[in-house]
């Protein structure tokens, strides 16, 4: 005896076997589950405590990872800077057992840049590299630049300047061909 499902006959028994598998992706889809803070609240938390939008500077590098699973909070989450840099942005959930979470915020690239710099008249190690040799002596900044810039450098009191490139600040590299 043979026993066969008919193409219609065995899409209901397939729907019930396997509707516990389609049951998270459909609740994912369709936003958090019951009992779990949504990542988007931690999102508005850290953009109204910053006054920055994801991604701009002074605001998180990114949004919150959307696979969090923390508990419900029922007071307003609180925000504030976590460290003397104030790079990263704590959002806490005030209940009692609450959690806390760390955003990362992004930095302005003008300061760090303004931290590289290289003034006239600091003193400085310049660098001369060849295939096999290096010879370093110290000199003065004849201008001033940045990290990447080509500076003139004054090796001694009445040497011509030198033309090199700032490495970091207090070195300069003047590459041999």
């Amino acid at each position: 005896m043979r026993f066969t499902f008919g193409y219609l006959g065995f899409a209901p028994i397939a729907a019930i076997m396997f509707l516990p598998l389609w049951t998270p992706a459909i609740g994912a889809a369709s936003g958090t589950a019951a009992g779990f803070t949504d990542p988007q609240e931690i999102d508005r938390a850290v953009s109204s405590f910053t006054g920055a939008q994801i991604g701009e500077i002074g605001g998180a590098r990114g949004p919150a990872d959307r696979r969090l699973k923390l508990a419900d909070c029922t007071a307003p989450l609180t925000a504030r800077w976590h460290g003397q840099r104030e790079s990263t942005v704590r959002v806490d959930c005030p209940d009692a057992g609450g959690w806390h979470v760390f955003i990362a915020t992004k930095s302005a690239p003008a300061i760090e840049a303004k931290a590289r710099m290289v003034k006239r008249g600091d003193p400085l190690t310049v660098v001369v590299r060849g295939r096999g040799f290096t010879v370093q002596r110290t000199g003065e900044a004849m201008e001033n630049g940045s990290v990447g810039d080509w500076i003139g450098v004054r090796t001694a009191l009445k040497a011509s300047p030198v033309r090199a490139r700032i490495e970091r600040p207090g070195l300069v590299i003047i590459p041999s061909y």
